[in-house]
């Protein structure tokens, strides 16, 4: 009698999971609601990009509205740069100068548009979850035939928190070049996004506007 009590429970059990079973389309959907709901406080991610023969390259990006600030090294040389609706500042420490230069702010970043690219993972890709554990989902895109952009990745990975349904990773790989954003944060400052010429005292301004 315990046994087949024991079994019952299992059953319940397994037919209650199986009710809050989740396809990946059903995860990435919950994913775009709460990525549009956090949108306006901001967000930061760090961006590295995998090159053949010229190696990594490791950017972290603030934006939060019409503002953004990015932290890069390239080469060995550390750069620093603010945009604003209007105006672009760039720091390079190794030549302890600013530059200022008018900035459109119809053409987005790269680092914008990659940012973008979180809400557009189920646009003309097939979803299935790769696999699962405990904190997180691994769901695997593929570009289907009604996608028609010579320039969108054949695959993508993309990583979902359980419980925030935050996104915490998402790779693809162009023309050879591997492109991993991850670390997302949700907590950006208007000071975190703003330029403040206060903070780089004796540093020559050279402005090009």
């Amino acid at each position: 009698m315990m046994m087949k009590k024991v079994l019952t429970i299992l059953c319940a059990l397994a037919l209650s999971a199986a009710a809050f079973a989740q396809t990946a389309e059903e995860i990435v959907a919950r994913m775009d609601a709460q990525m549009n709901e956090i949108e306006t406080d901001g967000f930061s991610m760090t961006m590295e990009i995998k090159i053949p023969i010229l190696g990594s390259m490791s950017t972290r990006a603030y934006t939060k509205g019409d503002n953004l600030r990015m932290e890069a090294e390239v080469m060995g040389e550390k750069v620093i740069t603010w945009q604003s609706a209007d105006t672009e500042w760039t720091y390079t420490p190794s030549k302890n100068t600013i530059e200022i230069e008018n900035h459109t702010s119809e053409k987005k970043s790269d680092e914008q548009e990659n940012m973008q690219m979180f809400h557009d993972t189920t646009e003309g890709y097939d979803l299935s979850i790769k696999k699962e554990t405990e904190d997180a989902w691994y769901i695997l895109c593929k570009k289907n035939k009604s996608n028609k952009d010579k320039d969108a990745p054949k695959t993508m990975d993309l990583v979902v928190a359980k419980g925030s349904y935050y996104p915490m990773s998402l790779s693809a790989k162009v023309k050879g070049i591997t492109v991993t954003m991850r670390d997302l944060g949700f907590d950006v400052t208007d000071a975190d996004v703003t330029f403040d010429p206060s903070q780089y005292p004796g540093v020559e301004i050279v402005d090009k506007r």
